[in-house]
């Protein structure tokens, strides 16, 4: 049942059905200060990419979830709904959805609500889709989409919870290590 604002009584209060723990991470930022060249062709046919402009929450969710539950990504999770409302329907906050075969497939967040700035902030491809080429090319596609914001940098961060190929795919689009460091990182106990 929805409340009046469209918000289910689920996400209305911060999720507590999620048992966490803190642990320490290995995360990894790295950034681009100037857009790189580098095509990549189309891995296969039948490929679209759209911005999910102020996207349902329920998508949104679909999304995070399926992306990123082999990969602990619960931070979205552990939101009500109204932040995040807030963060996904801020008009400097674009989600891309890549489609394959009109079958939503991953994923990528621009965020560039700093100035001069834009932060890949969450990237990826649901399982089924992994491992053909599709991340490759896809966030080529998200990064020059990136720099067409005509940002100072374009900067994303990864950590050893992530998915194994995803620190040698972000420094083969170009982007370098800025910073290395241990983050206190919410994981389901």
């Amino acid at each position: 049942m929805l409340d009046t604002h469209g918000a289910s009584p689920l996400h209305s209060e911060v999720r507590a059905e999620f048992a966490m723990k803190t642990i320490p991470v290995k995360t990894t930022y790295l950034q681009m200060l100037a857009p790189t060249v580098c095509a990549t062709p189309v891995p296969c046919d039948g490929i679209s990419i759209m911005w999910a402009e102020k996207p349902t929450l329920s998508f949104y969710r679909f999304l995070y979830e399926s992306v990123g539950k082999d990969w602990t990504w619960v931070d979205r999770l552990l939101m009500t709904d109204e932040q995040l409302r807030t963060i996904i329907h801020d008009q400097l906050v674009e989600i891309h959805v890549l489609y394959v075969g009109g079958t939503p497939a991953g994923f990528a967040e621009l965020d560039r609500r700093v100035s001069d700035e834009v932060e890949l902030a969450y990237f990826g491809l649901m399982p089924e889709f992994q491992g053909n080429g599709l991340g490759r090319y896809f966030l080529h596609w998200a990064v020059e989409k990136a720099w067409s914001h005509d940002p100072k940098r374009v900067w994303v961060h990864t950590c050893e919870l992530d998915h194994p190929a995803a620190l040698p795919l972000y420094q083969g689009a170009g982007f370098e290590v800025f910073d290395c460091r241990l983050v206190d990182q919410r994981i389901p106990d």
